[in-house]
Protein backbone atom coordinates (compact mmCIF):
# COMPACT_ATOMS: atom_id res chain seq x y z
CA UNK A 1 0.00 0.00 0.00
CA UNK A 2 1.51 3.36 -1.06
CA UNK A 3 1.70 6.49 1.12
CA UNK A 4 -1.40 8.09 -0.46
CA UNK A 5 -3.44 4.95 0.16
CA UNK A 6 -2.36 4.95 3.81
CA UNK A 7 -3.39 8.60 4.21
CA UNK A 8 -6.72 7.92 2.49
CA UNK A 9 -7.36 4.90 4.74
CA UNK A 10 -6.73 7.03 7.85
CA UNK A 11 -8.97 9.84 6.61
CA UNK A 12 -11.74 7.38 5.76
CA UNK A 13 -11.51 5.92 9.27
CA UNK A 14 -12.28 9.38 10.65
CA UNK A 15 -15.77 10.82 10.78
CA UNK A 16 -14.38 13.84 8.93
CA UNK A 17 -13.14 13.59 5.36
CA UNK A 18 -12.18 17.17 4.57
CA UNK A 19 -11.13 19.12 2.70
CA UNK A 20 -9.04 20.49 5.54
CA UNK A 21 -7.74 24.02 6.03
CA UNK A 22 -4.95 25.63 8.07
CA UNK A 23 -4.86 29.35 8.83
CA UNK A 24 -1.56 31.06 9.58
CA UNK A 25 0.58 34.14 9.05
CA UNK A 26 3.31 31.98 7.49
CA UNK A 27 3.90 32.23 3.77
CA UNK A 28 4.01 28.64 2.50
CA UNK A 29 4.28 26.85 -0.85
CA UNK A 30 2.53 23.82 -2.27
CA UNK A 31 4.29 20.72 -0.98
CA UNK A 32 5.59 22.36 2.22
CA UNK A 33 5.09 20.28 5.36
CA UNK A 34 3.71 21.75 8.55
CA UNK A 35 5.26 20.09 11.59
CA UNK A 36 4.67 20.21 15.33
CA UNK A 37 7.28 21.66 17.65
CA UNK A 38 6.76 25.37 16.97
CA UNK A 39 5.75 28.10 19.45
CA UNK A 40 2.05 28.73 20.03
CA UNK A 41 0.56 31.84 18.38
CA UNK A 42 -1.28 32.50 21.65
CA UNK A 43 1.48 31.79 24.17
CA UNK A 44 4.90 31.79 22.44
CA UNK A 45 6.56 30.22 25.50
CA UNK A 46 4.51 27.05 24.82
CA UNK A 47 5.96 24.73 22.16
CA UNK A 48 3.07 23.01 20.42
CA UNK A 49 2.96 19.23 20.18
CA UNK A 50 0.37 19.28 17.38
CA UNK A 51 -0.63 20.93 14.11
CA UNK A 52 -4.17 22.34 14.26
CA UNK A 53 -6.58 22.41 11.34
CA UNK A 54 -10.27 22.59 10.53
CA UNK A 55 -12.75 21.44 7.94
CA UNK A 56 -14.23 24.97 7.90
CA UNK A 57 -12.65 27.38 5.42
CA UNK A 58 -13.72 30.45 7.38
CA UNK A 59 -12.57 28.85 10.65
CA UNK A 60 -9.08 28.67 9.16
CA UNK A 61 -9.50 32.28 8.03
CA UNK A 62 -10.27 33.31 11.59
CA UNK A 63 -7.18 31.43 12.82
CA UNK A 64 -5.08 33.22 10.19
CA UNK A 65 -6.41 36.63 11.20
CA UNK A 66 -5.75 35.90 14.89
CA UNK A 67 -2.21 34.75 14.06
CA UNK A 68 -1.68 38.08 12.27
CA UNK A 69 -3.05 40.05 15.24
CA UNK A 70 -0.57 38.31 17.52
CA UNK A 71 2.33 38.44 15.08
CA UNK A 72 4.81 41.01 13.89
CA UNK A 73 3.73 44.24 12.22
CA UNK A 74 3.01 43.74 8.52
CA UNK A 75 2.13 40.02 8.78
CA UNK A 76 -0.50 38.80 6.32
CA UNK A 77 -3.13 36.07 6.85
CA UNK A 78 -2.95 32.94 4.72
CA UNK A 79 -5.33 29.99 4.42
CA UNK A 80 -4.12 26.72 2.96
CA UNK A 81 -5.78 23.49 1.96
CA UNK A 82 -3.79 20.84 3.82
CA UNK A 83 -3.67 17.06 3.84
CA UNK A 84 -2.99 15.03 6.97
CA UNK A 85 -0.25 12.40 6.70
CA UNK A 86 -1.27 10.53 9.83
CA UNK A 87 -3.95 10.06 12.44
CA UNK A 88 -5.78 13.07 13.85
CA UNK A 89 -8.22 13.78 16.65
CA UNK A 90 -10.77 16.39 17.69
CA UNK A 91 -9.10 19.53 19.06
CA UNK A 92 -9.73 19.36 22.83
CA UNK A 93 -9.18 23.12 23.15
CA UNK A 94 -12.56 23.77 21.52
CA UNK A 95 -14.42 20.44 21.59
CA UNK A 96 -16.34 18.98 24.52
CA UNK A 97 -14.32 21.11 26.96
CA UNK A 98 -15.86 24.32 25.55
CA UNK A 99 -18.47 23.14 23.05
CA UNK A 100 -20.39 19.83 23.02
CA UNK A 101 -19.25 17.64 20.14
CA UNK A 102 -17.14 19.31 17.47
CA UNK A 103 -19.24 22.12 15.90
CA UNK A 104 -16.07 23.98 14.86
CA UNK A 105 -14.86 20.85 13.03
CA UNK A 106 -11.42 21.47 14.53
CA UNK A 107 -8.72 18.82 14.69
CA UNK A 108 -5.11 18.29 15.61
CA UNK A 109 -2.36 15.87 14.64
CA UNK A 110 1.22 15.10 15.62
CA UNK A 111 1.95 13.98 12.05
CA UNK A 112 3.04 16.49 9.39
CA UNK A 113 0.42 18.19 7.24
CA UNK A 114 1.16 18.79 3.55
CA UNK A 115 0.18 22.10 1.92
CA UNK A 116 -1.97 21.35 -1.14
CA UNK A 117 -2.84 24.91 -2.20
CA UNK A 118 -3.42 28.41 -0.91
CA UNK A 119 -6.97 29.73 -1.10
CA UNK A 120 -8.15 33.33 -1.03
CA UNK A 121 -11.95 32.96 -1.06
CA UNK A 122 -12.47 32.90 2.69
CA UNK A 123 -14.51 35.47 4.59
CA UNK A 124 -12.38 38.25 6.08
CA UNK A 125 -13.28 39.76 9.45
CA UNK A 126 -14.93 43.17 9.42
CA UNK A 127 -13.04 46.00 11.16
CA UNK A 128 -15.55 45.74 14.03
CA UNK A 129 -14.94 41.99 14.37
CA UNK A 130 -11.16 42.54 14.33
CA UNK A 131 -11.50 44.97 17.25
CA UNK A 132 -13.76 42.56 19.12
CA UNK A 133 -11.22 39.76 18.67
CA UNK A 134 -8.40 42.05 19.82
CA UNK A 135 -10.29 42.55 23.08
CA UNK A 136 -10.94 38.82 23.49
CA UNK A 137 -7.29 38.03 22.82
CA UNK A 138 -6.09 40.63 25.31
CA UNK A 139 -8.28 39.00 27.97
CA UNK A 140 -7.10 35.52 26.99
CA UNK A 141 -3.43 36.48 27.02
CA UNK A 142 -3.78 38.18 30.42
CA UNK A 143 -5.47 35.10 31.90
CA UNK A 144 -4.05 31.79 33.02
CA UNK A 145 -6.00 30.02 30.26
CA UNK A 146 -4.40 26.67 29.55
CA UNK A 147 -3.69 25.29 26.09
CA UNK A 148 -4.44 21.56 26.03
CA UNK A 149 -1.18 20.52 24.40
Amino acid sequence: MGPNAVVQARVEASAERGPFFHGTRASLRVGDRLTAGRPSNYKPEVIMNHIYFTALRDGAGLAAEIAVMLGPEGAEPHVYVVEPTGDFEDDPNVTDKKFPGNPTRSYRTRAPMVVVEEITDWTRLSPEAVESWRGRLATLLDSDAEIVN
